[in-house]
């Protein structure tokens, strides 16, 4: 299926690995110029060296373009823009904070989450929505997790932070700016195999006192899909989202979990 979204230019964040990368790869592969965010230097050249050789393979011969900064700063959003200004597209995405028990969790550890999960993608819409709108094009795609449908209780944070920005959307996707073509959504994942997911078995791990093999095919039997998703099958979804197909969603929570969540609705 040919998107039709060859040519744009997305900013893809914490793409140097895992989901992020994923989204980046899918939307390169469909003609998407990218520019790529990641505070690790050598996993992002890393990338941007695979992407620009999936490039390649376009004909449209689309540009990859990085940048080794920490996006939830306010120097590593300018940083960001610095290097391209109009986006079409934008795909936030954030390390989630760590696992854990709410009671060793200070005001700070709280700031911190909140500053990353929510506050630093809603400074993202800020600084590209308008722009979008007066294109008549746009597509913001949040990265939050299935975690915001049915919460996990060693994510506390996440689930805290990333809530809040689930609601902030629900407003802002469904105001003036639906009726000029730029459509805001969630993008929700479950149990992928990325180094997140890893991070949070090993929790588990020492929860437990259970080996991580023995987590790893527990956790992998609740899915009826019965294994971990993939970063290509993600970014696939993310880069459908981001296509002119998707036109008509807007405000949505888009659920990719193997059909983990049990909820009707």
């Amino acid at each position: 299926m040919d998107l039709g979204i060859a040519g744009k230019t997305a900013l893809v964040c914490g793409a140097s690995k895992g989901l992020g990368y994923g989204c980046a790869e899918a939307l390169v592969r469909d003609g998407v110029n990218v520019v790529i965010v990641a505070r690790g230097a050598e996993a992002l050249e890393a990338a941007a060296k695979s992407l620009e050789a999936v490039a390649a393979t376009h004909p449209a011969k689309p540009f990859v373009k990085h940048v080794a900064a920490d996006i939830t700063t306010v120097e590593g959003r300018a940083a960001a823009f610095a290097v391209h200004k109009d986006f079409d597209i934008v795909v936030t995405n954030a390390g989630g904070p760590p696992p854990g028990d709410f009671r060793d969790w200070d005001r700070e550890a709280w700031i911190k989450a909140v500053d990353a999960n929510m506050l630093t993608p809603i400074e993202l819409i800020k600084a590209t929505v308008d722009g979008m709108a007066a294109r008549g094009f746009g597509r913001i795609v949040n990265i939050t997790s299935s975690a915001v449908k049915s919460p996990i209780d060693i994510l506390g944070l996440s689930n805290g932070a990333r809530s809040g920005l689930t609601g902030f959307v629900a407003g802002l996707a469904r105001s003036g700016i639906a009726a000029k073509g730029v459509t805001i959504n969630n993008l929700l994942p479950g149990a992928f195999d990325t180094d997140r997911l890893r991070g949070t078995m090993e929790g588990a791990v020492k929860k437990t006192g259970k080996d991580i093999e023995t987590i790893r095919a527990a956790r992998q039997k609740t899915i009826p899909a019965g294994r971990f998703g993939t970063s290509a099958e993600f970014g696939a979804i993310c880069a459908f989202l981001c296509s002119v197909h998707a036109a008509y969603m807007t405000g949505q929570n888009v659920l990719a979990d193997g059909g983990a969540f049990t909820g009707t609705f």
